[in-house]
């Protein structure tokens, strides 16, 4: 198939969605089909065989587009969709595939053209209003809310990263095909054992030292006080552990650190910014516990299959965003409060047998559950419903 993909993202950026669309389009072109991308001006190009990409016009005054709902995106989306136009009048399409808010342009593209459309849903736009710190704009969230049922009675398929998103789907519209693709690929390659010790001696922490990573972006619903005010309770009983933060942008890098040193762990906590996608993996080598605080929010975090693949314990909230994947046998849960958290780190630290089994089960589970050969069955799933074909089953496809 000749796929015309809306993608209103920066592409391509270290972040969430655009990660999810990469893989996705990798995964389409492994299977044949080519994508022609319609995308935002900004973020690097990427070398694929069977992509070919289309950057909007960029908006007057505009040079980045944060992460998450933003007015910014107005203008930016009003750009995209002429790009898309333009892209249908010149060229020949078998279906449209569009991402996140681009699905209100792709189903009246797909209507245009006539060939199916579907639509990638990696988050329900009313939720992401309270995750970002918009909850009191209840008539943005009803907007929103109308344009996702909108999106997805008006698509063949919708994929969906997480069963919480599924169940979305079936109270919109149970007859509309939900295939569940978790964000699982692409983690990277284990480094050798010899990476976690370099970049400990690049930080100067030894060893023996107890290390909690975070990886991930530094936005609110993440949970980082949490985090922070758990240290606290560890730095007390190990003044030797370190947490080393991996990701965040400048000015929330200096809002961070401000906070860390009230909380006196200036000492105790290093932020390296945002690093290449190819260096995380060393980083979760360096790690004694992966730590993932989120306190808001259904959708399962991208970080968690990378840290499922690493074989380090995973420390995290029991809360629906986690447990869509994690359980006790693979990870320490603990209830959002600091302490909890501490006491789910400490635990680890001080149990490295037990903390070495959930580790190893993590990396099976990952290996079983969450393969590249797994998505892409998935990925296969989704196109032949997309093209009216009864699909070839696919482990947690199509529901």
């Amino acid at each position: 198939m000749r796929i015309l993909m809306i993608a209103p993202e920066p592409f391509f950026e270290p972040r969430g969605t655009p990660f999810s669309e990469f893989h996705r389009i990798r995964a389409l072109t492994k299977l044949g089909h080519t994508v022609d991308l319609a995308t935002y001006p900004f973020g690097r190009d990427v070398e694929i065989a069977g992509l070919e990409t289309f950057r909007c016009v960029k908006p007057p005054f505009l040079s980045r587009v944060p992460i998450g709902p933003s007015w910014a995106k107005v203008p930016l989306d009003i750009a995209l969709a002429f790009t898309a136009a333009r892209l249908a009048l010149t060229r020949r399409y078998d279906a449209v595939h569009s991402h996140e808010e681009g699905g209100l342009i792709g189903i009246l593209v797909a209507k245009w053209l006539r060939v199916p459309h579907l639509y990638d849903m990696h988050s329900s736009l009313p939720q992401q209003i309270s995750n970002f710190g918009y909850a009191d704009a209840r008539w943005l969230r009803r907007a929103l809310g109308w344009v996702e049922r909108l999106m997805i009675r008006h698509s063949r398929v919708v994929i969906v990263i997480c069963p919480e998103l599924e169940t979305t789907v079936r109270e919109i519209d149970a007859n509309v095909p939900a295939v569940l693709i978790e964000n699982a690929p692409g983690s990277g390659d284990m480094p050798a054992a010899a990476d976690g010790r370099a970049i400990r001696a690049s930080l100067g922490i030894g060893d023996t030292a107890p290390v909690v990573v975070y990886t991930g972006t530094f936005e609110p619903y993440q949970g980082l006080d949490l985090l922070y005010e758990a240290m606290t309770h560890v730095a007390k009983r190990r003044p030797d552990a370190r947490l080393l933060m991996i990701g965040g942008d400048a000015a929330q890098i200096a809002a961070a650190g401000e906070r860390v040193r009230q909380l006196n762990l200036a000492g105790v906590v290093t932020f390296t910014g945002q690093r290449p996608p190819e260096d995380v993996p060393a980083y979760l080598d360096a790690a004694t516990v992966l730590a993932s605080p989120r306190s808001t929010g259904t959708n399962t975090p991208l970080k968690i299959y990378q840290y499922l693949r690493s074989g380090r314990p995973i420390v995290a909230t029991r809360l629906r965003t986690h447990t869509q994947v994690l359980s006790d046998d693979i990870a320490f849960l603990s209830e959002p409060t600091p302490k909890a958290f501490a006491s789910a780190i400490l635990t680890a630290f001080e149990n490295p047998a037990a903390a070495a089994v959930k580790g190893e089960r993590a990396r099976e589970v990952a290996e079983s559950k969450y393969s590249d050969a797994a998505y892409l069955a998935k990925t296969s799933a989704a196109i032949q419903t997309l093209a009216g074909q009864t699909p070839i089953e696919a482990a947690g496809g199509v529901a």
